[in-house]
Formats: structure tokens, sequence, C-alpha cells
């Protein structure tokens, strides 16, 4: 399947799955990805953009999308993965992973923006689909969510950084804190502000390592 945005000509029946990302922007931390297969019999009220909800909604449609949804799963992408192939295959790589992860197989699969990961389902790209598509929007609120939570577990690992606050975007806290304390091992050193900190002298293992890397489960979840 082309990379490109793909227009099906026909509807297929049977399960459609809905596929998201999270994650694309920060200077730390995975890329997430989520797909979803509704429950049309099932159906959760307030699905939307993940990025016009607020925090708290959010968490609540989290819960309801894993206990309602027909299955749902989640899937990452590593900093050294983002760093070795660049952030837009490694985003497409965690698409892939989320797909692969969902207990029923789909007859097609609705993806967020307009590039596709490489899969072996029918696909479509659909640009604002996380505002069009109620799949595509509980996926978009699961990859959000999942990401969040990971920011603030790591925070109480790297406290100075303020990732619970920021989730990792190049804030001027954010870009504060690199100058003062160097690169955590969660940066991704190929964006250049975790680059242009490292060239100016911080030393990027100057923050201890994790002993256990904090990782929320990702997989099956329903």
């Amino acid at each position: 399947m082309s990379a490109e945005q793909a227009t099906l000509a026909w509807d297929m029946p049977g399960l459609v799955a809905g596929v998201d990302e999270a994650g694309r922007g920060p200077l730390a931390g995975p890329v997430v990805a989520a797909a979803v297969i509704l429950d049309d019999l099932r159906p959760i009220k307030g699905l939307a953009d993940s990025k016009k909800l607020t925090a708290r909604t959010r968490e609540r449609l989290y819960d309801e999308i894993r206990a309602h949804a027909l299955c749902c799963s989640i899937g990452e992408a590593s900093v050294e993965e983002i760093d070795r192939l660049n952030i837009l295959q490694a985003t497409l790589l965690a698409m892939q992973r989320a797909v692969a992860g969902l207990r029923l197989r789909p007859v097609k699969v609705l993806v967020d923006g307009n590039r596709l990961p490489v899969l072996d389902v029918m696909a479509e790209a659909i640009v604002q689909g996380d505002s069009k598509v109620q799949a595509i929007s509980a996926a978009s609120i699961l990859a959000k969510v999942h990401r969040d939570r990971w920011c603030e577990e790591i925070d109480v690992q790297y406290p100075h950084y303020g990732f619970a606050a920021h989730k990792g975007y190049g804030t001027a806290v954010h870009l504060q804190a690199l100058r003062e304390h160097g690169a955590t091992p969660w940066h991704r050193r190929s964006f250049s502000p975790v680059a242009l900190a490292i060239a100016q002298g911080r030393d990027p293992t100057a923050a201890p390592e994790l002993s256990d890397p904090p990782r929320r489960a990702a997989g099956e979840g329903a």
C-alpha cells in the first residue's frame, strides 16, 4: 500500500479499525499509536479528537473505550527507533504494531493523516480523521492517555524536567532544563534542541539510567 493517501472506491463489509498516534512532536519518549475496533452495539458518547478534550474527559473515555470496544491495541516505537529511522518512519512502525496487536482482524483500517503504514489489509488515510471517524477518535484518545501516563511516570524519575506538565514538548521550561541538566536517556538525540544541548557540553549520561524503564503494557486491550 502506498504511503500516500488512498481513497477506497468501495465499502467492504466487516470490521473497521481506526488508528491514530500521539507523540510525534515531543523531544523525549516513545511515539505511541493505537488501533481500535468499536462495537456498534455499544456506542460510546463523547468521542472526539483527543486534543479537543480535557484531560479528565480523556481519562474517562479511555476507560470506556477499553471496556466497550470490540478490541483495541497500543503500539510504540522507542526513542532509539525514532533516532535511527526518523520520526515519520517510527510513527508508521508504531501504527503497524498497533494494528498487528488487535485480537480481531479488520477488513479495513482507517488512519488519521495523509500517510499509511505498510499493512496486510486494506487501508485508507483520512486527513483530520480524528474529528471525522469515531474509531479514529477513540484511537487518538487511547494513544494520548497512554503517552501522557508515561510522561507522568518519567516525571517521578526526572523531576527537574517537568515532564508531567509539558508532556515532553519543547516548552521554555523544558528547554531550560535541557540547558541546565543535559539530556536524559529518554531524549531524542535526532531532534535539534536535544542535539544542541548535547553539543553545548551537557553530558547526556549525567541523568541516572532507569533501573526499570516505565512502560505501560502495550498490546491487546479488549
